[in-house]
């Protein structure tokens, strides 16, 4: 089921199936990319209890080891609508039998959208419901539609990023772990990286460290027409790789695939979020649109 929120100028719907947010229009103007399977079938999920992909596929917690899909299970989960106004809607995802066999802990997760003139705030909360401690990973995927040239590729268009940086340390990644070295990366004008159909040969371009703020995309005109902002430490950048797709996702991250060769117990997971019992991780982010 889709819940719909609106003021004067954006209306956006999230599907209660992950609490995902599924689409922001302003005017006839849709931002969000649409789903089509023949490049990615997702729009905007929640990564969580993971972001990105274990080992093996597989995890170890006090000695027992459970599989575990990329990027966890939230976003394949209904969630609850506990409040629904004309430009908000809070939802909620509680530990459950199911969810305690693929992740043998005790949480509740609610996420919150608001919007504000033409900016929607996406708050999450994370609440340690159980005894023990809470190891965690929590990130966002929002997948935004870009204009392709001529040629049919991405070419022209540009992410600018909000640093103090001219050179920015990237995470290799080999699909579907980190690897063990950087590179480093050189912005263009305006702190930009230019984008072209081979930007995404090698996956996501990863950011750890709190490099950047904030990223925008910026159209072959030079016109940014989304801003995504956040304090997370982490920032993937992504698009599928030799397929063309017509969209670029800015990913703030609180939590990042495992590493090649990791077979630690989930709390020594690198960028693991960890909440003692009753504790609380209640951050937020922010999506402009122009």
């Amino acid at each position: 089921m889709r819940i719909t929120i609106k003021n004067e100028q954006l209306t956006a719907e999230i599907d209660t199936h992950g609490a995902e947010l599924k689409s922001v229009k302003r005017g006839d103007r849709e931002y969000m990319w649409c789903a089509d399977p023949k490049f990615w079938g997702r729009t905007s999920p929640v990564l969580f209890p993971f972001v990105g992909a274990v080992a093996d596929g597989k995890y170890r917690y006090e000695g027992k080891e459970y599989s575990m899909g990329q990027h966890g299970f939230a976003r394949d989960m209904e969630f609850e609508v506990v409040e629904e106004s004309d430009d908000k809607a809070i939802f909620i995802l509680t530990s459950n039998e199911q969810t305690r066999e693929k992740y043998p802990l005790d949480f509740k997760l609610t996420i919150t959208y608001t919007l504000v003139a033409d900016t929607v705030t996406i708050g999450w909360k994370v609440d340690n419901t159980g005894k023990k401690d809470l190891p965690f990973a929590i990130g966002a995927h929002p997948a935004f539609n870009c204009k392709l040239n001529s040629e049919g590729t991405l070419k022209g268009n540009s992410v600018i990023l909000k640093t103090d940086r001219d050179v920015l340390t990237v995470r290799k990644f080999h699909d579907p772990l980190a690897a063990n070295e950087t590179y480093n990366l050189e912005l263009g004008q305006n702190k930009a990286i230019e984008i072209d159909e081979h930007t995404f040969d090698n996956g996501a371009i990863i950011l750890e460290n709190s490099q950047v703020s904030g990223a925008a995309i910026a159209d072959a005109e030079g016109k940014t027409f989304v801003e995504v902002m956040f304090d997370a430490p982490l920032l993937g950048i992504w698009s599928p790789s030799g397929k063309n797709a017509p969209f670029i996702c800015i990913e703030p991250w609180y939590g990042r695939a495992d590493a090649e060769g990791f077979s630690g117990e989930l709390k020594d997971r690198e960028w693991n979020q960890t909440l003692a019992p009753s504790g609380k991780f209640d951050v937020s982010y922010s999506i402009k649109f122009n």
